[in-house]
């Protein structure tokens, strides 16, 4: 079935509304036959007739009236279209889907979205909660456009990944236990421990780190979930191994951050695809980038 193009429509209004073939032809700047071609072709597709002319006057005829007021609601909805697509070219307003670990969630990203509300209002920002695995993978098949994920990564066809910052995995300890001014292996390992579940980098990191020393010490409770941890060390449940950003507020008077001895960090990187980058997933990778020395 033959499709009615858009054009066609629109000849069709501009005569219902200038009553002249001339006079359309004059406003779409088109040459009077090809305005008489694009009726002769609707008026085939729809078999009957759309016009009729009396006294040098052209007029809808009864089914030329219905389509001339559908006409009318569909190029509106095209011109809308058009202006919505074009304010997300300009990056007026649009959507991007974000992925990035709890970790990330906690303090930086709602920096983030801070800013992006401020300045850029109308841009959606959907974030899920993934590992830096399930982030990679939803980039690569396209549920995604910017991932925070841990590093090092492998590289991986089709995507940057780009180092976006550095912050010191510190020792988070019960404020009442008698801990030494830099936190070891040897002593760390001989205490009650909450860490992080095992799919995530940070588990891998400090398990890298107990290692150099011979270390294997089993958790008391694995969590992914940063402050949930926090909330357990501030009882007195264990001690904890977590990243401290320079700008995140200081832990509850019932915890105290001792640096570790040797240092360990958790390095992050920001992640999208290659090639061509929408505005508005532009103003995200901008706002993230500004903070990558906070």
């Amino acid at each position: 079935m033959r499709e009615i193009s858009l054009d066609r429509l629109r000849t069709l209004v501009a005569i219902a509304d200038r009553g002249s073939f001339a006079d359309a032809a004059r406003a779409l700047h088109l040459a009077p036959p090809t305005v008489s071609l694009h009726i002769s072709e609707l008026e085939d597709r729809i078999g009957a007739p759309l016009l009729s002319r009396k006294r040098g006057h052209v007029r809808p005829s009864a089914i030329g009236e219905v389509l001339v007021e559908r006409a009318r609601r569909l190029l509106a909805d095209a011109e809308q279209a058009l202006a919505d697509i074009q304010r997300q070219v300009q990056g007026l307003e649009g959507r991007a889907r974000l992925g990035a670990s709890t970790g990330a969630i906690a303090h930086l990203l709602p920096q983030a979205l801070e800013v992006l509300r401020q300045h850029h209002p109308a841009i959606d920002i959907q974030v899920a909660v993934l590992t830096s695995q399930e982030t990679l993978s939803g980039l690569v098949d396209g549920r995604l456009d910017v991932g925070l994920v841990a590093l090092p990564q492998p590289p991986e066809a089709g995507l940057v990944i780009t180092p976006w910052r550095r912050d010191p995995v510190m020792a988070f300890v019960p404020a009442h236990w008698q801990c030494p001014a830099r936190v070891t292996p040897e002593w760390l390992a001989a205490q009650p421990l909450i860490l992080n579940d095992a799919t995530t980098r940070l588990s891998h990191l400090t398990a890298e780190w107990f290692a150099t020393k011979g270390h294997q010490p089993v958790p008391r409770i694995e969590l992914n979930y940063n402050d949930a941890i926090k909330s357990l060390v501030a009882a007195g449940y264990g001690a904890a191994l977590l990243p401290h950003e320079a700008t995140a507020p200081l832990p509850d008077k019932r915890i105290v951050m001792r640096p570790l001895k040797p240092a360990l960090w958790r390095r992050l990187g920001i992640a999208h695809r290659a090639g061509y980058i929408e505005r508005s997933t532009q103003h995200v990778l901008d706002v993230l980038w500004n903070l990558r020395l906070a």
